[in-house]
């Protein structure tokens, strides 16, 4: 089969399509014929060895989507032919989805409804799962809840709008002005220009006071900004930050609300296939869409992984083998 490969971490260039032996699944795997594998920022960080596998070479890619070829001597519940997607590959040494094929193990992996889109489904794992993680399990969102989530364009972003619109939560994002029209359609009641200045007072007015749940991709950036504009009792999760070192400039707005702060990241999820099964009904039911905003080819993952982290576009980018 073909594949992309690493040898060594470094510059995109280091990714090779390589025709390798097409592997075996284990007794607890499955062996997909790829269709799509999301480009995600953390393959990058595998790639450049911020995040090093166990062993080289390597193939990276978390997210994934194919038809069952082959089901390992010891799984129940698949059979061949079948359309999955799931998540969490590519990582602990594991070989990735940019291939023609790819192993997964049954625990990070569920079958994917009739009506629901396998490309859509090979973009959607780490974007999807950590919206829901954030929304549904940490932030426990409830209907009528005003929602405020940080950058609604990006992969996570366009997910947390629709999950938050599914549980009919009052949906505030931010976005460059070019996506408000789009985030509306996708379940935003209010779309804000992030970079106004006036941001925080444009919150408050649209939540009447403050709002009850925030997801947070940029904690060096909006921590004190959540705290100003939180309701009483508002749940802040956060899942990323350009910075290491957030802090408050004046905790006391947090602490005079009893606002509750959730760091996470979506490889602790104690068992992926709650919210993959979850993610699959909202979009076998059209409550939820992945935005493709780019398909590459296998020759194409290094394009794929500079646009990922360099270019703003709505959604996700994918390859297709």
């Amino acid at each position: 089969m073909r594949a992309v490969r690493l040898h060594e971490h470094g510059d995109t260039d280091v990714l090779q399509v390589e025709d390798i032996e097409r592997p075996t699944p284990d007794e607890d795997e499955l062996l997909l014929e790829v269709a799509a594998a999301g480009v995600n920022p953390v393959d990058t960080y595998f790639r450049d060895g911020s995040y090093e596998p166990v062993s080289l070479p390597f193939t990276p890619g978390v997210d994934v989507s194919g038809v069952v070829a082959e089901v390992g001597e010891g799984v129940e519940g698949f059979e061949e032919g079948e359309r999955v997607f799931g998540t969490g590959i590519g990582n602990s040494g594991s070989q990735g989805a940019y291939a023609e094929y790819a192993t997964i193990p049954t625990d990070r992996v569920v079958q994917l409804p009739d009506d629901a889109d396998l490309t859509e489904a090979g973009a959607a794992g780490v974007a999807t799962v950590t919206a829901w993680r954030a929304l549904i399990d940490h932030a426990d969102l409830d209907p009528a809840e005003r929602c405020l989530i940080h950058g609604g364009s990006g992969g996570v972003g366009h997910a947390a709008v629709q999950i938050a619109d599914a549980v009919s939560a009052r949906v505030i994002t931010t976005a460059s002005e070019a996506y408000h029209d789009d985030l509306a359609s996708l379940g935003a009641e209010t779309v804000l220009d992030y970079g106004r200045d006036d941001l925080a007072d444009a919150v408050l007015e649209e939540s009447d006071g403050g709002v009850d749940a925030i997801l947070d991709h940029r904690l060096d950036d909006y921590l004190q900004f959540d705290a100003d504009v939180a309701a009483t009792g508002c749940r802040v999760v956060g899942i990323g930050e350009n910075s290491p070192d957030p802090g408050f400039t004046n905790d006391g707005a947090a602490r005079s609300k009893d606002v509750s702060y959730q760091f996470m990241s979506m490889f602790n999820t104690p068992d992926l296939r709650v919210p993959l099964g979850g993610i699959a009904h909202l979009m076998a039911s059209d409550a939820l869409s992945i935005e493709l905003a780019r398909t590459y080819d296998l020759e194409e993952a290094g394009q794929a992984q500079k646009d990922v982290m360099t270019e703003s576009v709505l959604g996700k980018v994918v390859i297709e083998p």
